[in-house]
């Protein structure tokens, strides 16, 4: 199983320009709105038309502009759940799901609906119209219209955007459950980064049309090629950066000298995220300060769980945005430190620590 793409699409402010290959490992396509990501979905599914290029899947050409190849979006085999669900709302849930079947018997029809509703637990609600549905409901029933024609792909754009905190739990268990049985090529959008990690084993990033990575998640996360892309997985501490001969780093922002355990030719920044900052209960000695450097708190804001603090490594400053780095701890961490006295310390492993080209 595999979705080939290599597309181009001139949009009205940049160039679509992109190329990768999905197999059955799930896809998230994750970038910023405006990026070309739903673009880049219709066009896989044959809902818009490519300037040129060439899209296949699983051997069988859908687009390609050299040979004049434009399968319709109706005989692509491909699945597709819309953001805003596009359910028809004067069809029953059961007619929702059914629509693409027509070309199968009556029992047919019956049978693969059936499997359809309990697979996507929606049990009780078939005689049901959208508008009588939870946002939850109307999900799962846009997925479940999606998988009734059992598709060669399977594309969801943002399915998780329009639901409120307690609904979007349970569409993605739903997703999670979805994916493992399905092992086809699946291309999920989203801006959400901890959604994109926690329902995809591989990640693109797009930015304005281009692929700026693409590759495994836990390696684009770890090491992500350029500041752009740190950035976009959600990466809040960057530092200008210049090599010592020593193979130490000069973090000039953060006016610190770092020990890094990565190394890249013509490095011009140093990375880390948020929640791999290490908190002491004191300053080591020895060897073991390396990369050990003492903070003051700027300020701090808070989620029910986590709390995020702004930190200066040089001195206590006046200004709330005069802060080096962001530091990301559960509150039950938090409250074990927040009542010694300044400074603090904390330590920046060279096991975290990535550097980017310019």
């Amino acid at each position: 199983m595999a979705l080939d793409v290599q597309i181009e699409k001139k949009l009205p402010d940049f160039l679509l320009n992109v190329a990768f290959s999905a197999s059955e490992a799930p896809l998230s396509i994750l970038g910023p709105s405006g990026a070309g990501k739903t673009m880049l979905l219709r066009c896989i599914a044959g809902l818009e038309q490519p300037g040129r290029g060439r899209v296949s899947l699983n051997g069988r050409v859908l687009f390609d502009s050299d040979r004049a190849i434009r399968v319709p979006a109706r005989a692509r085999r491909i699945g597709m759940v819309f953001q805003h669900y596009a359910l028809f709302p004067h069809r029953t849930v059961a007619e929702n799901i059914s629509f693409g079947l027509h070309d199968l018997s009556r029992e047919e029809q019956a049978s693969r609906l059936s499997a359809l509703i309990a697979r996507t637990h929606l049990e009780g609600l078939a005689g049901r119209y959208p508008r009588a549905l939870s946002g939850g409901e109307q999900q799962r029933t846009a997925l479940a219209r999606a998988l009734a024609i059992d598709p060669e792909a399977l594309l969801l754009d943002e399915p998780l955007s329009s639901l409120d905190t307690h609904l979007r739990s349970q569409v993605e268990a739903q997703l999670q459950e979805t994916f493992t049985a399905y092992r086809r090529p699946t291309l999920l959008v989203t801006h959400n980064i901890e959604e994109a990690y926690r329902l995809c084993e591989q990640l693109l990033v797009l930015s304005r049309g281009r692929v700026a990575a693409f590759g495994p998640k836990e390696e684009v996360f770890q090491r992500p090629p350029t500041r752009e892309v740190a950035q976009l997985t959600g990466c809040k501490n960057s530092s200008r950066a210049t090599m010592n001969a020593d193979g130490s780093v000069e973090a000039l922002d953060w006016n610190c000298r770092l020990r890094v355990k990565q190394t890249i030719p013509k490095a011009a920044f140093v990375g880390i995220r948020a929640h791999h900052i290490d908190f002491l209960e004191s300053m080591p000695v020895g060897a073991t300060s390396e990369n050990v450097f003492p903070c003051w708190l700027v300020r701090a804001s808070e989620t029910p769980f986590r709390i995020t603090l702004y930190l200066s490594l040089r001195q206590p400053v006046a200004q709330a945005t005069e802060y080096d780095l962001q530091a990301e701890v559960f509150k039950e961490k938090w409250q074990g430190f927040r009542s010694r006295p300044y400074p603090w310390h904390v330590r920046l492993s060279p096991d975290s620590l990535f550097l980017m080209p310019e």
